[in-house]
């Protein structure tokens, strides 16, 4: 009987742990009927309208090339601003590892996708609260020029 309640306990105990934290919780990834390279083009259009400074732009498949290996298209984008990078930094130094932000764009067996880090995730890491203002509007201008790069025409 002691060794049932034991086991009951356990199992009880290890129901209520929370759930394990995956890159599916903490990315945010949209599609796009455009190749990678012409959705890259787009997406460091809408970056550049929109004030940002693009810092980079990473080609992972010419960098497997350059070594003889084969990756499917796959590029990143590197931009930010200072309006919205300097007070996350402000309060907490340490935001400068994860910004500027990036936005990663792959061929996923032919189709194109669209992928970034969640911004209330990005802050969570450095004990920011979802609910700050900087962290509301980078989501949205994250998925302003994702949705311009993958549109239509």
């Amino acid at each position: 009987m002691r060794i049932l309640i034991l086991l009951v306990f356990g199992l009880l105990i290890a129901a209520c742990q929370p759930a394990p934290q995956t890159a599916d919780n903490e990315l945010i990834t949209r599609t796009s009927p455009h190749s990678v390279a012409q959705t890259m083009d787009r997406l460091e259009a809408a970056v550049i309208a929109k004030g940002a400074r693009v810092f980079a732009r990473i080609n992972h498949t010419a960098g497997a090339q350059s070594i003889g290996e084969v990756l499917p298209a796959e590029e990143v984008l590197i931009f930010g601003n200072p309006k919205l990078g300097t007070p996350l930094m402000q309060i907490d130094p340490r935001m400068g590892l994860d910004l500027p932000i990036k936005i990663l764009v792959w061929d996923d067996h032919g189709q194109t996708k669209i992928t970034f880090l969640n911004p209330a995730k990005l802050g969570a890491w450095y004990g920011i609260e979802a609910t700050n203002p900087v962290l509301i509007k980078m989501r949205g201008i994250l998925e302003t020029v994702a949705k311009e790069a993958s549109a239509q025409g």
